[in-house]
């Protein structure tokens, strides 16, 4: 059986009441109504979440919803949170929620101001205010007391974020911070002295007192209501613009504020800043006109200032957000208003637009040449770098091969130091001995009579007889002494030794041991008289000559001519096929069969 509470139409008193088939359809009230349940369970009620004054059915309990905000209507919250007033104009009793702002009397339907007829009607009962307060909802700038005649040492208490203005004939007069006030004399100076009221508890005066709420409002929505038309110079294109986003705003200076608002309502809420509260009273939107001519002249002025790309703008709205909320604080502080923050949430670009389209385009454009610039000089600076490398690589393996050949010289030269050592001749004895030999084997043999001859090779006659004592032998085999049909020795060139022996013949000083300097060879590069492996100008190698053997029995000879007979060079052999059908053989053998060469 579903069960409901039915509202008495009359006494405004609720009783309970059934859908149920056989349930009574007549319910007699306390008051002598008799309620018809089919008729009177649709009854009007003004909604606590909207303030629209609607129209629902009991019977459907606390499921029953408001037809405008869809919100519900008949809770236990809203049945049992009600007050009970008077209407001013047909005097009959009404009831609606506490904290509804205007109620239509269903009489004589006159429009009653909800708040201020309760607190006319507690005075009727009570006498005089005698505790003046606001506890209303938190999203009210300024909210006025609907008594106007105070007694001296009435109450006026004021809530913190809250002051309290007595106003009177267009003039805002003593203001109040919170906090508990006894009103006396003493502290209305600005009101006694325009009124001039004795000093006692008993004297009643007019005025009108207005709460200011000094809390800061959040959240409060605006966006442009038209585009805004930009010209962007580095294109030459037009482009319109939208933005949209929230602020915060409080007060900041009350007198200023009731100044410019009072007479106009008896409240002012948020609503009214922007958006008008109710679509069917765009005209309360006192702000709205204002706000969006600062943000519509300037939005486009600032992008062109701080050098915005507009197809980058997301990534400045923090900066545009904090030059609106100045442009807009200049227009609202003659109101007596501040924002604290001003946001920017979104700058609405024009996607479709043919001219967008072609500013996108455009920018990509010149970022893919900006980046193939970037890619192409990259490239260009690798190349460098990676030949530099190869160049350095280059340059050390050739003086760590340099380095490689003079350590090898070295290690040769310690082993033949060691190899005397352990023989126990000394550096100037082994060198006289291999000069004898030299001189013996250019020789080919000699007569006693030629000694001289030997001497003048720089080789004094003291070593001569030690390096012929010391290579007896090897002198023998080369017939030193015996006539020989072979052609004189030739004369090599003389040298000079840095320790001052001159006119040195062999290829080691026989004063001091040095060895013969080596003549310079020319590059192909140009540098000439090179001493050593490789080019000091571009890092060429020396080219190798191949030594020949010569007729007259002068052997590993470097050069084109005999240094004892003067025979040239022979060309070399023409290549020669063999029978076992190697071909192209350069020499007298075959390398493959051995078989000598065929003439």
């Amino acid at each position: 059986m579903a069960k409901f509470v039915i509202e008495c139409p009359s006494c405004g008193k609720y009783t309970q009441a059934s859908n149920f088939i056989f349930a009574k359809k007549h319910i007699d009230c306390t008051c002598g109504y008799t309620i018809n349940v089919r008729t009177d369970k649709m009854t009007s009620r003004v909604c606590a979440h909207c303030g629209n004054n609607v129209i629902f059915d009991q019977s459907r309990g606390e499921s029953a919803v408001c037809p405008v905000c869809k919100e519900k209507i008949n809770t236990s919250e809203h049945i049992f949170n009600k007050v009970d007033f008077s209407c001013p104009t047909c005097s009959c009793t009404l009831s609606a929620d506490k904290n509804a702002a205007k109620y239509t009397c269903p009489l004589c339907d006159t429009v009653i101001d909800v708040q201020a007829q309760v607190a006319k009607d507690r005075i009727k009962k009570q006498g005089l205010a005698t505790v003046i307060k606001y506890e209303g909802p938190e999203d009210v700038f300024v909210w006025k007391y609907p008594v106007e005649d105070f007694n001296f040492g009435s109450q006026l208490i004021v809530h913190e974020s809250q002051e309290a203005v007595f106003f009177r004939d267009g003039q805002a007069l003593d203001l109040f911070p919170a906090g508990r006030h006894i009103l006396e004399t003493q502290n209305l100076p600005i009101l006694d002295k325009v009124y001039k009221y004795p000093a006692n508890d008993d004297t009643i005066f007019h005025s009108e007192v207005y709460f200011i709420n000094q809390a800061v409002q959040m959240g409060i929505k605006w966006g442009t209501d038209s585009k805004v038309r930009m010209f962007d110079p580095a294109t030459g294109l037009h482009i319109e613009l939208g933005a949209c986003g929230q602020f915060n705003l409080k007060v900041c200076d009350s007198r200023k504020l009731l100044i410019k608002l009072v007479g106009t309502s008896p409240i002012f809420t948020r609503d009214e800043i922007i958006d008008g509260g109710v679509p069917t009273k765009p005209a309360i939107a006192k702000f709205k006109a204002l706000i969006m001519t600062k943000v519509k002249s300037n939005l486009v002025r600032i992008i062109k200032e701080k050098n915005i790309n507009i197809l980058e703008v997301d990534e400045s709205i923090d900066i545009i957000s904090e030059e609106l909320r100045v442009c807009i604080n200049e227009g609202l502080a003659e109101y007596g208003l501040v924002m604290p923050e001003f946001f920017v949430t979104s700058i609405l670009t024009p996607d479709d637009d043919p001219n967008f389209k072609r500013l996108k385009q455009q920018h990509a454009d010149r970022y893919l040449n900006v980046q193939q610039e970037h890619i192409l000089k990259e490239t260009v600076e690798a190349k460098a770098e990676r030949q530099a490398v190869e160049a350095q690589t280059a340059a050390r393996l050739k003086i760590i091969e340099a380095q490689g050949e003079a350590e090898a010289f070295k290690i040769k030269a310690a082993a033949e130091a060691e190899e005397m050592r352990m023989k126990g001749f000394t550096y100037q004895q082994e060198t006289a001995r291999k000069v004898g030999v030299g001189a013996v084997e250019n020789m080919g043999g000699t007569s006693g009579g030629d000694l001289a001859g030997i001497a003048g090779l720089g080789v004094s006659l003291g070593a001569i007889g030690g390096v012929m004592n010391m290579t007896k032998e090897a002198m023998g085999s080369a017939g030193f002494g015996a006539n020989s049909s072979q052609p004189p020795a030739p004369q090599g060139e003389s040298w000079d030794c840095t320790c001052g022996n001159r006119s040195i013949i062999g290829n080691f000083c026989n004063n001091c041991g040095a060895k013969k300097p080596q003549n310079g060879w020319d590059c192909t590069c140009g540098n000439k008289n090179i001493v050593g492996n490789f080019c000091n100008n571009c890092g060429a190698k020396k080219p190798e000559n191949s030594a020949w053997d010569c007729a007259c029995g002068n052997k590993n000879i470097v050069g084109n001519f005999c240094n004892n007979c003067g025979a040239k060079k022979p060309e070399p052999d023409a290549a020669w096929d063999c029978e076992c059908g190697n071909k192209g053989i350069i020499g007298k053998f075959c390398n493959n069969c051995g078989k000598g060469r065929t003439v």
